[in-house]
């Protein structure tokens, strides 16, 4: 039980962390600050995602709640989520040439889409189903 606490807050941490990254980093760029392109931006982000993904994988491993399947049906809709907020935050952050519209307005997509993540991570009920 104390392995399933400590994975479960490390998860939330790690959360918190991208989340703050990803807003953080939008209002580098929006501001076009020297900051975005600082190495430790670039690399950050990559190693507390991994540790988010790693942390998540190991809490369905231990709480047996599996993606497509009936009970893990609020874990299935989350992962499509994060595979949506995922793309959004390439728009948002890619180096490919963009209105500052498009980027603000994946931006603002891309905050609901987590809230939908966190909704369903917290109620355990799905959306669509």
């Amino acid at each position: 039980m104390a392995t399933y606490f400590a994975l479960k807050h490390l998860h939330i941490l790690t959360v918190f962390i991208s989340i703050s990254l990803f807003v953080l980093r939008y209002w580098w760029q929006y501001r076009h600050s020297a900051m975005s392109n600082k190495r430790w931006v670039r690399i950050v982000p990559h190693i507390n995602d991994t540790v988010l993904l790693v942390s998540g994988a190991a809490l369905v491993m231990i709480t047996h709640f599996y993606p497509f399947t009936p009970q893990g049906a609020w874990l299935t809709e989350k992962l499509f989520g994060v595979i949506i907020y995922i793309v959004l935050g390439f728009i948002v952050l890619g180096k490919r040439p963009r209105s500052q519209q498009i980027r603000l307005f994946a931006f603002l997509l891309a905050l609901v889409v987590l809230y939908i993540i966190i909704k369903l991570a917290t109620t355990k009920i799905p959306l669509l189903g």
